[in-house]
C-alpha cells in the first residue's frame, strides 16, 4: 500500500473555503465548521494530498504526528488479527479527521486507516491543530463533540455488522461512500467492498446483480453507480440516515 503523496501547491498559496491552492471548494465538514479566524490561522499549514485507492493513511502501531482532513474520497477504519484477517470497523468520510487521537495524546494508531474511494485531502501537523485547540474554547468543544461522535458510529457500525442484513450493510456502505466522494460512480470492485463488509465476493456480486435488476445502479468491472438513490435508502438500515443526522447536528451546532 502506498503511503499518501502531496499535491502541488504552488507558492504555498493559503487555502480559503475555496482550496485556492488545489483549485477545489474545501468540502471537509469540520474545517467548515471551524470559526473563521480559527481556520485562517490554520490556513498557512494545510497541505493538500491525494488519497488514492490504496494508500494508507494510518498504519497500526505507527506514530500519529499529522491529520488527514478528508475532502473527497472515503477510507475504512481496518483492524487486522493475528491471523492476518481484516475486518471494516468503521470509516471516515468527508466529516472526518483521520488522526483523531493523536491529538488526545495517544501516539501509536490502533488500526489502519486505507482509502477505498479515491478523493483529497488536507494534511496538518498536530502541533499546530493542538495550539489552536488550547487557545480557543469554541475549538475544543467542536472537538469534544466531534469525539463523542466518533465513538458513536463506531458503536453503531459494530451493531449494524451484528444486526442487519447484508443487503442492508451494502447500501449503506455505498450511500456514506457517494456521500463522502461527491460522486455518482464509484471506483470500487465486487471483491474490496466484499472484504469490507466481511463477507464471501458472491455474497455482494448476487445483491450487486440485485439491484441492478431494479434500475438502482449500474455495476462494472471494477466500479459502481448509482442510478436510483432513493431505492438504496429505502433499502438501507437505519444505521445510514442516524449516523448521517448526528455529524449534521454536530457540525451545525454553534
Amino acid at each position: 500500500m502506498r503511503e499518501s503523496a502531496g499535491l502541488n501547491n504552488p507558492g504555498g498559496e493559503p487555502l480559503d473555503k475555496n482550496n485556492r491552492a488545489s483549485g477545489e471548494p474545501v468540502m471537509n465538514h469540520f474545517l467548515r465548521a471551524l470559526p473563521v479566524d480559527s481556520l485562517k490561522r490554520l490556513e498557512p499549514h494545510l497541505e493538500p494530498v491525494e488519497l488514492a485507492p490504496g494508500t494508507t493513511i494510518l498504519r497500526v502501531g505507527t506514530p500519529v504526528r499529522r491529520v488527514t482532513f478528508i475532502n473527497r474520497g472515503f477510507v475504512s477504519i481496518v483492524k487486522t488479527m493475528k491471523d492476518g484477517r481484516t475486518v471494516e470497523i468503521g470509516t471516515n468520510g468527508n466529516h472526518d479527521v483521520v488522526g483523531l487521537f493523536g491529538l488526545l495524546g495517544i501516539e501509536p494508531a490502533v488500526w489502519d486507516s486505507v482509502v477505498q474511494i479515491p478523493g483529497t485531502g488536507l494534511r496538518l501537523n498536530n502541533e499546530i491543530l493542538r495550539a489552536e485547540i488550547d487557545g480557543n474554547e469554541t475549538v475544543r468543544r467542536l472537538l469534544t463533540r466531534y469525539s463523542y461522535q466518533v465513538l458513536s458510529h463506531l458503536a453503531q457500525t459494530a451493531a449494524c455488522h451484528r444486526l442487519h442484513s447484508l443487503s442492508q450493510r451494502f447500501c449503506r456502505w455505498l450511500l456514506s461512500a457517494r456521500d463522502s466522494a461527491g460522486t455518482e460512480t464509484l471506483t470500487l470492485t465486487h471483491e474490496s467492498l466484499a472484504l469490507m463488509l466481511g463477507v464471501q465476493r458472491s455474497g455482494v456480486s448476487i445483491i450487486a446483480s440485485t439491484f441492478q435488476k431494479s434500475g438502482a445502479l449500474r455495476s462494472n468491472r471494477g466500479s459502481i453507480t448509482i442510478l436510483d438513490r432513493g431505492q438504496l435508502e429505502a433499502a438501507s438500515c437505519e444505521c445510514y440516515a442516524t449516523t448521517r443526522r448526528q455529524f449534521d447536528q454536530i457540525f451545525a451546532a454553534p
